[in-house]
């Protein structure tokens, strides 16, 4: 039995198969013989040590949290600054650490969350304290750097892909006497993946959605309202996706929804879909509907993909065998090795070569008229969101997830303050 406890912790907004990857984690370790502790709402957890006893959950439980959607120990959005400037938390988390004899420290989120880890593993080897930092892979925005894809993204990408086209036959269906527009948001700050999602729900540009408008295109309202009414006029309706994080050519967003910043000091964002839907009606005269999807996009279990849930497994198991081989300010990676069949495997990559580096879409990926995705853009997405992730379905007929006990651990030092 290896000797020492692994934590883990969860961070940002959740998806639907990040508890995939704590039950590939927990049941890893497990088999490996290692006690492992999750920090209550991520690295506040930690920080609080508030942390919970894992070996208190049955095998069954463990289980059930690889098909069950949220963020099973709670998560949160919380950025440690630089090391110099956040020492104290820093240093707090190494005393922690140290009390429960934490040797491996797992780190499932995104950007923000593989900087934090890489972070902690310079302070520990400053303090020579023996300390493995993974960075576990996670986002709906697909927006991670070096791995090929981020666990969560495409069960999101399917959830909007499916959501496009069954709305998409809606509106057909009711255009004659009633909307002839629908706008659906996207989630996608800087990056277009999720919108671009939306375009596996047609095969051609009179094929729903008709219009795309991503982040990384400015947006100019007179060729989008003209690209909505010859659609209208050919087809004889329209539907529009558009990502939360579009830009005027000045480089303001569209939807700003005047909340101020969030703890990763992101510009809170909201309500784009409303803002075209009103420019539509009002320019162009026809009847508009539009729609925020919001959580429903990363928490819709009920139509994950199964590649997505099978690669979310993955990097949670990968996770565990780096730290247990003493890997320190590494993630593992998905690594794309064969597109036709599609093919894929978990290799590690550099915490520094991922941490607040931000992947968008390739100019390549996105149509010459900036309104739909190229054929390379779609042989990139198809693969993400085949197949359907094992679901059991209780006789009420809704989903049977599971929660968890949650049990904490003793506290050992002195109550956090910061």
């Amino acid at each position: 039995m290896a000797k020492g406890t692994l934590l883990y912790a969860q961070s940002g907004g959740v998806t639907a198969v990040i508890n995939a990857t704590a039950s590939g984690v927990i049941a890893q370790a497990r088999a490996r013989k290692v006690k492992v502790l999750a920090a209550r709402n991520g690295i506040l957890g930690a920080l609080r040590e508030d942390l919970v006893d894992t070996g208190l959950e049955s095998a069954a439980a463990i289980a059930a949290l690889a098909h069950t959607p949220g963020g099973a120990f709670g998560s949160c959005r919380y950025k440690l600054g630089p090391l110099d400037r956040d020492r104290a938390r820093y240093e707090r988390l190494l005393d922690v650490f140290r009390a429960h004899d934490v040797r491996w420290f797992l780190y499932n989120g995104g950007n923000d969350s593989a900087d934090t880890a890489w972070k902690v593993s310079q302070l520990a080897a400053e303090f020579g304290y023996p300390l493995s930092c993974i960075g576990v892979p996670k986002t709906i925005d697909n927006d991670l750097a070096v791995t090929d894809n981020s666990p969560g993204f495409g069960s999101a990408a399917k959830y909007t892909a499916v959501s496009v086209r069954e709305a998409a036959l809606d509106v057909q269906a009711m255009a004659e006497t009633s909307t002839r527009v629908f706008v659906y948001e996207a989630m996608g700050r800087h990056a277009g993946w999720l919108a671009a999602a939306a375009g596996l729900a047609g095969q051609s540009p009179d094929q729903a959605p008709q219009v795309i408008l991503f982040p990384e295109r400015a947006y100019d309202e007179a060729a989008f309202l003209a690209r909505v009414d010859k659609v209208v006029k050919k087809v004889g309706w329209c539907v529009v996706v558009a990502s939360e994080g579009i830009r005027d050519k000045d480089g303001r967003f569209v939807a700003d929804a005047g909340g101020g910043t969030d703890a990763f000091g992101h510009t809170q964002l909201g309500g784009v879909a409303a803002q075209l839907a009103a420019r539509v009606k009002d320019t162009l005269g026809y009847k508009v509907h539009w729609t925020v999807p919001d959580y429903l996009q990363r928490s819709a279990r009920h139509v994950a993909s199964r590649t997505d849930w099978e690669q979310a497994l993955a990097v949670g198991k990968a996770a565990v065998e780096y730290a247990l081989k003493d890997m320190n300010a590494v993630m593992p990676a998905i690594v794309r090795t064969s597109a036709a069949p599609y093919r894929w495997k978990i290799e590690p990559a550099p915490l520094h070569k991922v941490a607040n580096h931000e992947k968008t879409m390739p100019a390549g990926f996105i149509r010459k008229d900036g309104f739909g995705i190229t054929a390379k853009a779609r042989d990139y997405l198809q693969p993400l969101i085949r197949g359907e992730a094992p679901l059991p379905w209780d006789r009420d007929g809704l989903p049977r997830y599971v929660t968890l006990k949650n049990v904490a651990v003793k506290k050992k030092l002195p109550r956090w303050e910061g």
